[in-house]
């Protein structure tokens, strides 16, 4: 398949697993936590299924011109971009804070680790399951399909504000400037598990430190 059917399809997967709460809304929460981590996991599994099996002949612009693709170099990168993202992440949060005088928080966190709390097997669906799906949506397929059309970098502008949007968290901009170094990371390399790993690796960080800060009683200083 071209690249433009599989990142339809990806997209199109995305948006019935984004759905899929809707359908276990009728049972009690913890089917409803369980159903949904199940199908966010089922949804990235085939993400990368449809990805492997047609990578040979759907190949994206940026995987054509890149030159860097060492999985040594792809595999660093991606490590040190978790970090990258975490720092990313506090210095536009502090800068939003500043001009805005808004709460440095996120409540779309907040609302992942109650969930967690109530349910622990969702933290599948928070770390692995959502961040690959998400690289391949908005990374891969959407710069794929858009990035002929406006060259790399609009496309990825695009991208990272669709990234933002989805999360409706109130802090557009810290999750499109991490949308758009996600973005960065798979340009430099050519290669979607540059960014996954440090999708994952980030997102996994981010709850164990708050897991932590709950069990710990812990109150960050305002």
């Amino acid at each position: 398949m071209s690249i433009k059917k599989i990142s339809l399809i990806t997209i199109l997967l995305y948006v019935l697993v984004f759905l899929s709460p809707i359908v276990f809304s009728p049972f009690p929460p913890n089917i409803l936590i369980a159903g949904t981590t199940v199908i966010y996991i089922l949804g990235a599994a085939l993400m990368i299924w449809l990805y492997l099996k047609n990578k040979s002949s759907a190949i994206t612009m940026v995987e054509k011109d890149t030159k860097l693709t060492s999985p040594v170099f792809m595999l660093l990168l991606g490590i040190s971009g978790i970090f990258i993202a975490m720092i990313i992440q506090a210095i536009v949060f502090g800068i939003e804070t500043a001009i805005t005088g808004a709460e440095p928080s996120s409540q779309n966190t907040k609302n992942i680790i109650t969930i967690i709390l109530a349910n622990p097997l969702f933290i599948l669906a928070t770390t692995i399951g959502g961040p690959i799906m998400e690289e391949f949506v908005f990374r891969r397929s959407l710069i794929g399909l858009t990035e002929p059309y406006t060259g790399f970098w609009i496309s990825a502008i695009i991208s990272s504000s669709l990234f933002s949007l989805i999360h409706q968290d109130g802090h557009f901009f810290v999750y499109f400037f991490m949308g758009f170094f996600f973005a960065l990371l798979y340009k430099m390399t050519g290669k979607i598990w540059t960014s996954i790993i440090a999708h994952c690796g980030m997102n996994t960080l981010v709850v164990i430190a708050q897991l932590l800060l709950h069990f710990g009683n812990i109150e960050l200083p305002k």
